[in-house]
């Protein structure tokens, strides 16, 4: 892994420790960062509400004044996936229904902190979970085919996001944030695969490996009129260190880059205790070869691993995500929303996202928080990610004895958050 500053090391490695692992919801990206924001389905690029506001907007640092903010997540995903219609030789099929839960709680901590310098610049530090995925299946989908022992991959992504905001006028804020990345991976039971990589000794049970870049992320906050604010902003794609342990699986010898990502989003003050606010986001997996290349690029002379190595077949989404929130007085806020995401894996490619079956769409939200003094409040939110499922169409390969590979995931969150105003 490159050299990196020390206080950055100790710092991401604390907070994977602490979180084991993460897994998120839109695709593998978190659905929202800051737990008030959690409780708005994600919304964030018009409507900053506590020091979290530079993972999504760094120009929201210029609205929120000074104040730290520290949460907790807790996670609990459920995956699913099923082989059917297989036929591997007389009598003998990878059929079966496989549950991809046997660890089924993580915990994902974050911080967040601002100040202003004065009446114009504004500084903040986010420290937080991007994303994610995690499946650990007991009984091995692939063991049909060689595999052995319990399967799974374990990704985490811990993101440290310094930013600077400055005032234009009062109405016109602008910011950059620079996003310093760790991430982590293992994968394990895919013994099977190992006959079709370019390095065989680095597709499996090799433990965690790990890897980190540098990004960019710039953003606006502009107050339209007296009651209509929008927001806009941009996260550059994230050239990575190589996952050299898995240098077999993933395309370009390890290379796990994280893609670019950017949204507009718009907040209207419909009353002075009522606040309407709506997003739109973009996350271009498909600019990850590893992520994006699709399984029928796994040929002879085409091996995992390799510069054109197949992959897990993911496309761009888009997330569209509507919330409100409402002072009910002066301690209590409540807040709500639903976000649709469109749909990151394609029928044909449910094969190897029995992996990384990150299928859900449908997010609901629910938040609060109450003010315990002049300068501390309390936020929760609970978000219920429904049940999705991706049916495999064409999705095995005839020389894994085709058929289908179906897959099935829901998910609940639930988050916790103090913070102080100073």
């Amino acid at each position: 892994m490159s050299i990196r500053p020390f206080t950055l090391a100790t710092l991401t490695s604390a907070l994977l420790a602490a979180s084991g692992s993460a897994m998120a919801t839109n695709g593998y990206f978190a659905h929202g960062y800051g737990v008030k924001s959690q409780g708005m389905a994600g919304v964030g690029y018009a409507l900053p509400q506590d020091a979290l506001a530079a993972a999504t907007n760094p120009a929201g640092t210029a609205r929120i004044g000074n104040r730290l903010d520290v949460g907790l997540t807790v996670f609990k995903p459920d995956r699913q996936s099923e082989i059917e219609g297989n036929v591997l030789g007389p009598g003998f099929s990878a059929d079966g229904d496989f549950d991809g839960n046997d660890t089924d709680l993580f915990y994902i901590p974050e911080f967040g902190y601002s100040r202003e310098l004065d009446e114009r610049l504004s500084v903040g530090l986010a420290v937080y979970g991007n994303g994610g995925m995690n499946t650990d299946y007991n009984d091995n989908p692939y063991a049909a085919y060689g595999s052995s022992g319990s399967a799974g991959v374990d990704l985490a992504q811990v993101f440290v996001t310094p930013s600077l905001a400055f005032k234009l006028t009062e109405a016109h804020a602008f910011g950059i944030g620079i996003n310093y990345a760790y991430q982590r991976f293992e994968a394990k039971g895919l013994q099977a695969f190992e006959g079709l990589s370019g390095s065989p000794a680095n597709v499996t049970n090799n433990g965690h490996d790990d890897s980190d870049g540098w990004g960019l992320r710039l953003g606006w906050n502009g107050q339209l009129s007296d009651s209509l604010t929008a927001g806009i902003a941009w996260s550059s794609k994230i050239n990575t260190t190589r996952f050299k342990d898995y240098e077999g699986l993933f395309a370009h010898a390890g290379s796990f880059d994280i893609p670019e990502n950017y949204g507009i989003g718009l907040a209207w003050q419909a009353t002075p205790q009522l606040t309407l606010a709506a997003d739109v986001q973009e996350i271009r997996y498909g600019q990850i070869d590893s992520v994006a290349n699709p399984l029928s690029l796994l040929t002879p002379g085409n091996p995992l691993g390799g510069n054109n190595g197949a992959g897990f077949g993911w496309d761009d989404i888009t997330v569209y995500k509507l919330a409100a929130s409402y002072q009910l007085n002066p301690q209590l806020t409540l807040r709500g929303g639903v976000s649709h995401a469109e749909q990151p894996v394609p029928s044909d490619q449910t094969f190897f996202n029995i992996l990384a079956p990150g299928v859900v769409q449908d997010h609901l939200s629910l938040g609060a928080t109450y003010a315990v003094s002049a300068n501390g409040e309390i936020s929760l939110a609970y978000t219920h990610a429904f049940s999705e499922t991706v049916n495999g169409h064409d999705s095995i390969p005839q020389n894994f004895g085709g058929g289908e590979a179906n897959l099935k995931m829901s998910e609940d969150i639930l988050g916790v958050a103090y913070g102080w105003k100073f």
